[in-house]
């Protein structure tokens, strides 16, 4: 059925197969997903092929310069009827959140988002309410050298399992975009795969994969690796690891094996931390290329 699932988003998110798979992956991995690439490339069309297939509440928010916090989380309204303040819930308060171009909004609105995807819950007004289960964010950003852009806080970095890059496609997949449907058709034409239900007992047979205590090893030699101050002035946090382990475990699930290897960490290490990273040589390259060149240099146990 997983398998189903990625089929159906490659047939909308044509020639990235790799990219939709690492994107059912952090879903699966209940992580949040962040999409970084130029303006035009699918970034959004991905994220509603992902919460249509899944049959899940969707909600997007374009994230621009003058967005507040409370056009994000909601606001509470005086209403003489009821002689009383009644909440007016956001768009946060949906199964499946884009944050469309999310770096165009300014530092403050960015933070509002924190809570919600550490915690699943935001704080408005003194009262704390819950979000929906599950809760996943999907933000889309453009380059951080385009015009109007802030960049995002290490603290919010952290919070995503993954960051992935679509790219133009290639020749092939480009003909078949110009001679298909138009994609907003096809989205519309998509059917859920799965209940709710069928969703979560796949989140929870992640948990039964296996993780050998050598694997574990080299999970810790890589994460010890970034603390280093060869490779970063800031090294990876606990919190990163815990997420690694858990996309480990999702993408053997959905290769349909009961055990992680040493491949599944290697496949997921870029990016999973290269957007973590702060890297303490900038002239060797970016952090995606130093994140590879230090995944190259620690050996497997």
């Amino acid at each position: 059925m997983l398998q189903k699932l990625v089929d159906q988003i490659s047939t909308i998110v044509i020639g990235k197969r790799p990219q939709v798979e690492l994107s059912v992956i952090c879903l699966l991995a209940n992580g949040h997903l962040l999409i970084e690439d130029i303006p035009g490339v699918g970034k959004t069309t991905l994220s509603h092929a992902l919460a249509r297939s899944l049959g899940l509440s969707f909600s997007r928010v374009q994230f621009t310069a003058d967005l507040l916090p409370s056009d994000l989380l909601g606001v509470s309204v005086y209403e003489r009827e009821r002689q009383g303040f009644v909440f007016h819930p956001g768009p946060v308060f949906a199964q499946v959140l884009l944050a469309d171009e999310i770096n165009r909004a300014g530092p403050r609105t960015q933070s509002a988002l924190l809570e919600a995807m550490e915690e699943r819950q935001v704080t408005i007004d003194g009262q704390t309410r819950r979000l929906p289960d599950p809760f996943f964010v999907i933000a889309t950003q453009n380059p951080v050298e385009q015009l109007g852009t802030h960049p995002l806080p290490e603290s919010q970095l952290d919070r995503f399992a993954l960051r992935v890059s679509l790219g133009y496609p290639d020749a092939h997949a480009e003909r078949a975009l110009l001679k298909g449907q138009d994609k907003r058709i096809e989205l519309q034409a998509i059917q859920p795969l799965m209940g709710l239900d069928e969703w979560r007992g796949w989140q929870a047979r992640v948990d039964a994969i296996h993780v050998a205590d050598a694997l574990l090893d080299y999970l810790q030699a890589l994460i010890a690796a970034t603390r280093s101050p060869r490779w970063c002035v800031q090294g990876l946090s606990p919190r990163a690891a815990l997420s690694l382990l858990r996309l480990s475990r999702a993408r053997a699930l959905l290769q349909g094996r009961q055990h992680v290897s040493p491949e599944d960490l290697q496949a997921l290490w870029v990016p999973a931390v290269a957007h973590r990273m702060v890297v303490a040589n900038a002239s060797a390259g970016d952090a995606s290329q130093q994140a590879q060149a230090l995944l190259d240099a620690t050996p497997v146990p």
